[in-house]
């Protein structure tokens, strides 16, 4: 069989789900062995996953001990020549390779690779009102050639959010829940999962099944969705707003059993 069959073969784009990872909880073994349960579930609903993981508390973590300083402009954090470089150690290297670990040793084919990889997420230099945030970029494209012949090899694909820089050929920083999304869009992704430490949007404790963008921004407003819970909820408005056809915010459990919030445009 050629490449061109193989990647005509693969998997139907429909079905592809894209679990996006926060890098918090990637130093806990319990997680990752979560993950490869939650990654084998989606496996058997005759999906195919794709994982686009974060790591900024790692990243936060070597930096404090090479003795660089952080800085933020409005929560985003500014990523300098030597920042950049601890940002790329770290989410291409120690964090990827983390998770590609546990997913093969669970007998999970995987690989792991960054945005910069075959030039896969393509970004320019993010501009901001306020100052320069440095090497952070914003997503112009996604080439997904890589990813298709990895879902065409039956090879889930671990995706680093360090990406290309279209102008001038260097890496730049980009936020994770952003890479998930355009790659979700691109893959036409049948749902994209942001995997969190709570089982869902919560209202009287309990978690909402399904709720629309417009109620979702309105909850907000209104104060009964707070907290941390606020830049998930807007991560997923943001991702269904760009052509994702549902966001679900769930935690690992939820992955396994299909429960969550599930954010959708209707509405």
């Amino acid at each position: 069989m050629t490449m061109t069959d193989e990647l005509n073969s693969a998997p139907d784009e429909r079905y592809v789900v894209v679990l996006k990872v926060g890098g918090n909880e990637l130093d806990d073994p319990a997680f990752l062995f979560g993950l490869t349960k939650a990654v084998q579930a989606v496996q058997a609903e005759g999906h195919f996953p794709v994982i686009v993981h974060g790591g900024g508390k790692a990243i936060t973590d070597l930096q404090t001990q090479l003795g660089l300083s952080e800085t933020r402009i409005e929560g985003l954090r500014v990523t300098d020549a030597a920042s950049l470089d601890v940002a790329e150690m770290v989410l291409s290297g120690l964090i990827n390779k983390r998770v590609v670990r546990a997913l093969v040793g669970a007998g999970i084919r995987a690989a792991g690779f960054s945005g910069v990889d075959d030039g896969t997420i393509y970004v320019e230099k993010m501009w901001h009102p306020l100052g320069d945030l440095g090497r952070v970029g914003e997503i112009q494209d996604v080439d997904d050639h890589l990813l298709r012949t990895l879902i065409a090899a039956e090879i889930v694909p671990v995706v680093s959010p360090i990406s290309f820089g279209a102008l001038d050929s260097l890496s730049y920083n980009v936020n994770a829940d952003h890479a998930a999304t355009a790659i979700a869009a691109k893959l036409g992704a049948i749902k994209l999962v942001f995997i969190s430490n709570v089982p869902g949007i919560l209202v009287a404790g309990r978690v909402v099944r399904v709720v629309t963008a417009r109620q979702a921004e309105d909850w907000i407003t209104e104060g009964i969705i707070t907290g941390g819970m606020v830049p998930k909820v807007r991560s997923a408005v943001e991702a269904v707003h760009n052509g994702v056809a549902q966001a679900v915010i769930t935690n690992l459990a939820g992955v396994q059993d299909g429960t969550g919030t599930g954010v959708v445009g209707a509405g």
